[in-house]
């Protein structure tokens, strides 16, 4: 298939806002890709190539000063094999090196193509066509069910795959998917509740469990060899070496556990978010930041020796974490008095914590969902938002970005809906990383406010929300300020102007 045809699909998907439409248009072209053209195209029709890094960004794509091609040529495959080809320059010499192999094939792009592969390098494919639209496209161009294809997807950790098996084999090569240890999953993610009471309301017997302000982090063993990755599915393994050491020491052969890193102080104490977050991050040599040793606490396993365990209820779960570590355990109760869990909060704060989650005994583990029975609570609402917008500082601020625009996702486009607001909350430090961080990231200038790209997720405490005509999805932020970026996250994750304006009732 010719880019030509993503670009033009990419371009009618953009263009109407009917959710079914969407689903139609998309379905017709990745019903058309070839077999060995479905992983990297329904990776394309999702805005995304499969190649994490390609070493070039807006700057780089900027430089392109080409004649486009009259006649489309360039096909789907040789797109990937140049995506592969820039992942793997490095080196002195690979900025010329990955100009000289864009320019090679992109001079056979004509204008829409041009415009098509450009988004896709800098991650601004805006056709509000994110996972979900995607998977539904899949579903109806394959003809298996959606929770099928969704399922495996979310086993995988990769919906181009698991679009490759639906359309090849249908349900059976779908149902045949199953946990695989060293390759990561989708973690399960929790909702918002107001307090333990509405939580234990809702629930009835939970266990309580601490929620450390760390990273979090998915560890799997198979023997000797280690994968830990992050809740973005990112390899972090060689940055984490005592967190190997610990899944080494453990009883058992394979395992898959769900936990969180976190640093400590002399005094035990929990370090920062953004100090635990370094060791995730790179100096100016490419080497891991140091810091203090981490800490890695568990509170979920998903496959021990060869059993999977997702679709258990979490107390069997907990008996599997149990047999499997005891010193590595997130602190819990098993509770259905409000009163207990609250106690169990203010320990969990005196502790220096963020709050607990509250999770229904008899839940299963949702991988890549925001399941009804997992509830975070915290001393004051927060929510994880998305930067869209920020404006240049002024006074003490000046030559700076400083005031920061917030977005919530809105599921039914994959779009980002402003919802408010704020410069509270910024560290010196923290104000000239995302000055830094939001620059480069400039879509648009008029000289005070610059547009983003929507890839910065940022953790927002607010006192509320309030009904708003002034922001299109009709609720705006009360007292927001900023706890602080979280790099852990993905702008697919955040938190959705449904759940905003659920506050309001």
């Amino acid at each position: 298939m010719l880019v030509h045809h993503l670009a033009s699909t990419s371009s009618a998907v953009g263009a109407t806002t009917a959710r079914n439409e969407k689903v139609r248009l998309l379905a017709d072209t990745i019903r058309a890709l070839e077999p060995a053209e479905i992983v990297a195209g329904v990776a394309f029709l999702s805005g995304e190539v499969r190649q994490q890094r390609l070493g070039i960004g807006w700057a780089g794509v900027a430089k392109l000063d080409l004649v486009p091609a009259v006649e489309p040529t360039l096909t789907v495959l040789e797109l990937d094999e140049l995506f592969a080809a820039l992942a793997e320059v490095g080196g002195a010499g690979s900025v010329a090196a990955r100009h000289a192999l864009l320019t090679g094939v992109l001079e056979r792009a004509t204008v829409d193509e041009h415009q098509f592969v450009r988004r896709l390098i800098v991650g601004e494919v805006r056709q509000g066509a994110l996972a979900g639209v995607v998977t539904a496209a899949v579903a109806k161009a394959s003809g298996v069910p959606v929770a099928a294809l969704r399922r495996a997807a979310m086993l995988l950790g990769d919906l181009p795959e698991a679009a490759a098996l639906a359309l090849t084999g249908g349900t059976a090569a779908l149902d045949g998917v199953g946990l695989q240890v060293l390759r990561g999953i989708e973690p399960m993610l929790a909702a918002t509740a107001a307090g333990v009471d509405a939580a234990i309301s809702d629930i009835g017997l939970a266990s309580v469990e601490w929620k450390l302000d760390g990273a979090r982090v998915q560890v799997h063993r198979r023997g000797d060899e280690v994968r830990v990755f992050t809740r973005n599915l990112n390899d972090v393994t060689d940055r984490l070496p005592e967190v190997v050491r610990v899944a080494r020491s453990l009883p058992v052969e394979s395992v898959i556990l769900d936990g969180e890193v976190l640093g400590v102080d002399d005094s035990a104490a929990p370090r920062s978010f953004q100090d635990t977050m370094r060791r995730f991050g790179t100096d100016e040599s490419g080497a891991a930041r140091p810091l203090d040793e981490l800490q890695v606490f568990f509170f979920d396993v998903l496959h021990v020796d060869g059993v999977d365990l997702v679709d258990r209820p979490l107390h069997e779960r907990r008996t599997a974490l149990d047999a499997v570590t005891t010193r590595h355990r997130v602190p819990s109760v098993v509770t259905a008095d409000a009163a207990a869990a609250a106690a169990h909060l203010a320990a969990a704060l005196d502790a220096g914590h963020e709050g607990v989650m509250v999770k229904s005994i008899d839940g299963r583990y949702e991988a890549g969902r925001r399941g009804a029975s997992w509830r975070k609570v915290k001393p004051v609402l927060t929510y994880d938002l998305v930067v869209i917008g920020v404006e240049r500082g002024n006074g003490r601020r000046t030559g700076t970005l400083s005031n920061l625009h917030l977005g919530a996702r809105d599921p039914s486009t994959g779009e980002f809906v402003m919802v408010g607001k704020t410069f509270k909350g910024l560290t010196d430090e923290l104000l000239a990383w995302q000055t830094r961080e939001l620059g480069a990231r400039a879509i648009d200038d008029d000289g005070y406010t610059l547009r983003v790209r929507p890839e910065l997720v940022v953790e927002i405490a607010i006192d509320g929300v309030q009904r708003s005509t002034r922001y299109p999805g009709g609720v705006a932020l009360r007292f927001a300020r900023v706890k602080g970026y979280r790099p852990d996250r993905s702008p697919e994750s955040a938190d959705t102007i449904d759940t905003l304006r659920s506050l309001l009732r």
